[in-house]
């Protein structure tokens, strides 16, 4: 049975973080997406971190500078965004609070 992660034979973990890295709020998950996950992508150098609210309809884009992350942007509602390190495309925040 694969698991949640990959395949069956890929591998246990990776040795390369990400560029980017986007979680989705919910409340069982809000205090450790803000804490220790949140310390851990800062502490493997993850550059950038966005955390999506879909009760609030909010979009937040942080950025790790100088070994901290640091609140670049808010988007709410249902605006258009641009961000890095997608901010060659717009995105639409109204297709991700459709019912």
């Amino acid at each position: 049975m694969p698991d949640a992660l990959g395949p069956e034979d890929g591998p246990p973990y990776y040795e390369l973080a990400p560029d980017w890295v986007c979680e989705v709020l919910s409340p069982s998950t809000e205090a450790k997406d803000r804490g220790v996950k949140m310390r851990i992508y800062r502490r493997e150098g993850v550059p950038y971190y966005w955390i999506v609210d879909p009760v609030l309809h909010t979009v937040e884009v942080y950025e790790l500078a100088n070994g901290r992350y640091s609140l670049v942007d808010t988007f709410e509602g249902d605006t258009r965004m641009r961000a890095e390190p997608f901010d060659a495309i717009e995105l639409d925040l109204a297709l991700l609070w459709a019912p």
